[in-house]
């Protein structure tokens, strides 16, 4: 599933002055390269323009606005309600969840807590900090939407928020996060907590987007691989997971806990709220939300966040090219005996 951002070099042609005036110039970024076309082929800028063979799989860029921070895997599951094992619309859904599995980025090594509660000081937080290589060790965010859906995508100026629940680097923490469970309680009796079912597999990356006529601001976005185009999407219409999509992506200043107006939500509580270390709270300053550069920020527990949806085009919105590959599923062969997979491959509720 991994994509391939490296273009080819080849020196095949040498343009000359005569033939930028008489062709029209495109522009569009490779793996962070500038890249000039004109005549129907694309080049490398410098006093002998060197040709660039687009290989197979390789993501474009089609606008230097946009800046690609993290590329990664991204899975859906949804839970239904206590005893239902039969949901058959969105109202018998208790949680929707996402996970994010970063791959590559800007870097690759990011920090996260190394503990679900932080020790009071900062300078202790700083020292329990883990690093992780996401180009070689496995990273792993278990997301919860508050609202049990992604944003509504014709509901463009309403904000939906959600949460970092969890961060681990191993698998059967979040299998254990989305496993059964039966329990009892005083006033109900027994009670029967559904296993959650898988809804999507796809790819996402985080982008940092330079608009001119906007304040900069971060985009996720992602690409579904799993169900085909040729399955149903009942669930995953009735939950708003398009087959792609965009969403501006704001984190909300924990310190700052302020009621969104209008009362949408109240966030998290007081000791469940995310304490980053110094040196990514310090980016808020006074504001109350702050774009999601570095992605860092997602990596520490109790990370609240604001998803506004943006586009269904990904392409036509920033100039991105996302290619995917269905030849197998992830999601299956890491969760597979933990998360049913009906709804994933078959497009039913389950």
């Amino acid at each position: 599933m991994d994509v391939q951002t490296t273009a080819k070099v080849v020196v095949l042609h040498v343009a000359t002055e005569k033939d930028r005036q008489a062709t029209r110039v495109n522009k569009k970024k490779v793996d962070n390269r500038l890249l000039f076309g004109y005549g129907g082929h694309w080049y490398v800028p410098g006093e002998r323009d060197q040709e660039v063979e687009m290989e197979q799989g390789e993501e474009v860029i089609n606008t230097p606005d946009v800046e690609i921070q993290e590329r990664g895997d991204i899975y859906f599951f949804y839970r239904p309600k206590v005893n239902t094992e039969e949901p058959h619309s969105s109202h018998d859904v208790q949680k929707l969840y996402i996970v994010l599995r970063p791959q590559s980025g800007e870097t690759s090594t990011q920090l996260k807590q190394q503990e679900k509660e932080p020790p009071a000081t900062t300078q202790a937080i700083q020292e329990e900090e883990e690093e992780v290589n996401i180009e070689k060790n496995l990273l792993l965010r278990l997301i919860i939407m508050g609202r049990k859906s992604l944003p509504d995508p014709a509901k463009r100026s309403r904000p939906f928020w959600g949460f970092v629940e969890l961060v681990t680097t191993k698998i059967q923490d979040v299998k254990d996060a989305l496993k059964e469970e039966e329990y009892d309680t005083k006033t109900r009796g027994h009670r029967h907590k559904p296993a959650a079912r898988a809804l999507g597999e796809g790819v996402y990356r985080i982008l940092r987007h330079n608009n001119k006529s906007k304040k900069m601001h971060t985009h996720l976005v992602y690409k579904l691989e799993f169900p085909s185009e040729q399955a149903d999407d009942q669930p995953q219409e009735d939950l708003n997971v398009e087959r792609e999509a965009s969403f501006v992506i704001q984190i909300k200043n924990p310190i700052q806990a302020k009621k969104q107006a209008g009362g949408q939500f109240s966030g998290l509580q007081r000791k469940k709220k995310a304490t980053f270390p110094a040196h990514l709270q310090g980016q808020f300053g006074q504001l109350s939300y702050h774009a999601a550069d570095p992605p860092d920020f997602l990596n520490y527990e109790g990370c609240e966040f604001l998803l506004i949806s943006a586009s269904d085009e990904i392409q036509e919105e920033l100039g991105l090219e996302i290619q995917e590959d269905a030849s197998c599923s992830d999601l299956v062969d890491t969760f597979g005996e933990t998360a049913s997979a009906d709804a994933l491959f078959r497009g039913i509720w389950v």
